[in-house]
């Protein structure tokens, strides 16, 4: 007999979480409606517990058993400052919906997973006012779930600037150990952004709250340099002149950034985006650099702007090309011999549309393992 904790992942991708969580559990059922994205999480997890299809078609009753946890990285780009702004209402990010309503389902079979946890961009805390923090949270209480949320920056733990929300829920019956939460926010993971939405909550729904108590992990010893391939595969470096254009589209401001690293007398690494920005009322293309041992935050590329550069600055010369699939595998956490898809925009859309793979670990080692023995202490009692 499997004695794992079992889950159910939707939203699901390349399995990112599946990583994360690990062989200590048991993937019960795994759901995503992009076929590309299923194909990789085939290639590397089996296709035994994946459902591909969307969200909106499936029952209960194609769930199997009881899940001990159930993951949910909802989409996000209404919910995203990048976005329109639709929020919930959205088309994508309003798939929160269909999937709440299985959750509600599985309640009322008796079958409601003991934690739960929901994963976004940062704009989820303010997205309409605040509104649709709220309506996430009050959509937890109605179903009789106590929640607590983490702001956890992957810089921590992967050289890639990269927040995300996290709302952790467990069941109303599960006996939370008193050193899993504490009385009041605390850093790193409780930010002003989310205390302020905490703040907004009504009285009602802040009686459910719990601030969990994660602690900060060890200092990361990765670095950017680790990361990046002297000899990349599926890219090529940029000829002078693509380079000499991209540094062409530089502010004073990024320009300086550029000078500094030539001057520091060592090889550096850092990374570019082109951005649209505002000039005197009119729309220009910026590249903006960064040479903080950091990369940006990985985006999934509607367009050449959406994709990360990396520049190599050596004895004067600058050189310039698109970050490679298996770097922005890096940059999630992934494994080396994770298998990633064939083509580059499919590769960059898989890893950029993800979750690190070391910030699940970290949650489920600190807060739900935990949370899940003290449950079955308690279940047991």
């Amino acid at each position: 007999m499997d004695d794992r904790p079992g889950y159910y992942e939707f939203f699901a991708g390349g399995g990112m979480a599946r990583a994360g969580l690990g062989d200590g559990w048991r993937c019960l059922f795994a759901n995503d409606f992009d076929r590309k994205k299923a194909e990789s999480y085939r290639a590397n997890w089996g296709g035994e517990e994946l459902h591909v299809g969307d969200v909106r078609e499936i029952s209960a009753a194609q769930l199997p058993g009881r899940a001990d946890l159930v993951w949910a990285s909802f989409p996000c780009q209404d919910l995203s400052l990048a976005g329109a702004g639709a929020g919930l209402k959205g088309e994508r990010s309003g798939t929160f919906w269909p999937f709440w309503d299985l959750m509600k389902a599985l309640r009322k079979e008796s079958r409601a997973p003991s934690l739960i946890v929901l994963e976004n961009v940062c704009g989820a805390l303010t997205s309409h006012g605040g509104k649709d923090f709220e309506r996430i949270c009050e959509a937890l209480a109605k179903e009789r779930y106590r929640f607590g949320a983490l702001v956890i920056d992957a810089a921590l733990f992967v050289p890639q600037s990269r927040p995300r929300l996290f709302i952790v829920a467990a069941r109303e019956d599960v006996a939370v150990a008193s050193a899993l939460t504490r009385k009041n926010a605390n850093a790193p993971f409780h930010t002003r952004a989310l205390v302020a939405a905490h703040e907004r909550l009504p009285q009602t729904l802040r009686a459910n709250w719990l601030w969990w108590n994660v602690p900060a992990p060890p200092l990361r010893n990765t670095t950017l340099f680790d990361v990046i391939e002297d000899v990349p595969t599926g890219v090529e470096w940029r000829s002078v002149e693509e380079t000499n254009a991209l540094i062409a589209m530089m502010s004073d401001v990024n320009l300086a950034k550029i000078a500094e690293a030539k001057r520091a007398g060592r090889k550096m690494v850092g990374t570019l985006y082109r951005r649209t920005r505002y000039h005197s009322g009119e729309k220009i293309q910026r590249a903006e650099a960064r040479f903080d041992d950091m990369a940006g935050c990985l985006r999934t590329p509607a367009g050449g702007s959406s994709r990360q550069y990396v520049l190599v600055v050596d004895k004067g010369r600058v050189r310039s090309r698109l970050m490679s699939a298996r770097e922005t595998a890096r940059l999630m956490g992934l494994p080396e011999d994770y298998l990633l898809p064939a083509t580059y925009s499919d590769a960059y859309h898989l890893t950029g549309d993800g979750v690190v793979v070391s910030v699940v670990r970290h949650i489920a080692a600190s807060l739900l393992e935990p949370l899940l023995k003290t449950c079955v202490v308690w279940e047991a009692a």
